[in-house]
This record gives C-alpha cells, structure tokens and sequence, in this order.
C-alpha cells in the first residue's frame, strides 16, 4: 500500500523556523568567544581518556557558570584539521570532544593559530585554549604567531602535557609574547586541568575580575601571568 504523502511545510512555517535560526545565530554571536584547540595525535593516547573526561566536565560545568560561545578545533593523521561551529549548548561540546579520536600525525600549531587569527578578525575572540604535548614546527615561527595574537589581542592559554623541555621554552615564550598564560600538567593531575579550564572559561566570560573572584590555585596562577606581562 502507498504511503500517504508527506505533509510540506507552509511558507509560513518555513518563515518561523528561519526566524528561529537567525535569533540563534544572533544571540551566539553576541555571546563571549572561546576558541578551545587539542592536539589529537597519537602521542596523546596514553592519556587521552582521563583528558577527554575532563574536558567533558569542563564544558558541562562552563554552561553553568558562564554563557560562552566555543569553537572545538583539533587536529590529527594527515594534515587534517577539524573546527565545529560556535556552539553555546555545553552538552554538545562535551558531545563533540567525546566523539574525538587520536590519530598519528605531525603538530598544526601554526595552521591553528592562523585559524584562529582568521577567526578573531570575523568577530572577537576572548581567549585561545591549546593542550598539546610536542612541537614538530620551527618555534620562531610559532612565537611569531604569538606575537601577532598579541597585537590582535588574542591572548593564548597553552596548556602542556608531560615535561618536554622544549616543548616548556616555546609554550612559555607564546603565551608571554600573546598576553596569555602557560600551565603545566600530566596523567597525574587531569584533575587540575578541569580547573585549569574552568579558569581560562571564567576569564573569557569576565576577564581578570572574574579571575580575582575565582578560588583555587589555578586562577591564582593565571591571574599572576596575566598581571606580569
């Protein structure tokens, strides 16, 4: 037997539903900017887990606290690099890193922050937050991205995974020359990159007050980094 036709929408109907995605669009828009980066390549896997979990937390718990637009960005395997939309629905993010997977494949920091700048021009970003643990580019031309973010006002919180010596100078130095900040932590303390987050989140919803107002040993640490540049 046939199946009855499907049942079209009115153009009145249509109407609303376009009005109902330009409000969003809008509302998002005005909405504080955080751009949130992860290295996702096989270098990360040991850890990746305990990580992921955590970063799940920290969207779920910024939803709670502080209205941000985010936009995951990550990259991994052959030269791909991956952006999702602005989203303000923290269950979505959470979703969507939790949907992430590693794959072996060389660092993107640069292509990540030209991204980021391309972005910041389109409408103003309050913070970058990056999580990586290796550097396979030129560190000149990393820290010369830095500085651009600086200029732009785009300020980079680079969070490194293990203890790298390198890895340490060149993160230190770009979140010095970008007005961010830097901050260390490992399988150990995944614990402290929750907060680490829930820092950097507060700080782009309200800047250094917001900071000030926060309790716990990473605000404080932030907050230092941020007072010295």
């Amino acid at each position: 037997m046939a199946k009855p036709p499907s049942r079209r929408s009115s153009s009145t109907e249509v109407a609303r539903f376009l009005h109902r995605s330009k409000s969003i669009s809008r509302f998002v828009e005005r909405q504080p900017r955080l751009l949130f980066a992860i290295d996702a390549t096989a270098s990360r896997q040991p850890t990746w887990d305990s990580a992921c979990q955590q970063q799940q937390e920290m969207f779920r718990a910024t939803g709670k606290v502080a209205q941000l637009a985010v936009q995951l960005v990550y990259y991994r395997g052959f030269n791909e690099l991956c952006a999702s939309q602005w989203l303000s629905d923290s269950s979505e993010l959470a979703r969507l890193m939790g949907s992430v997977r590693c794959e072996g494949g060389h660092t993107q920091i640069a292509r990540l922050l030209r991204h980021a700048h391309g972005e910041h021009r389109k409408a103003n970003i309050r913070a970058l937050v990056f999580i990586g643990d290796a550097i396979e580019e030129n560190p000149d031309t990393l820290c010369d991205l830095a500085g651009q973010s600086g200029i732009l006002r785009l300020p980079l919180f680079l969070f490194q995974e293990g203890n790298d010596a390198a890895v340490t100078r060149t993160f230190r130095t770009m979140a010095k020359l970008s007005g961010g900040a830097y901050a260390r932590f490992d399988g150990n303390s995944a614990a402290a990159l929750a907060d680490l987050l829930g820092a950097v989140a507060s700080f782009a919803s309200g800047g250094t007050s917001a900071l000030e107002n926060r309790r716990g040993d990473s605000a404080k640490l932030l907050l230092q980094q941020l007072q010295n540049k």
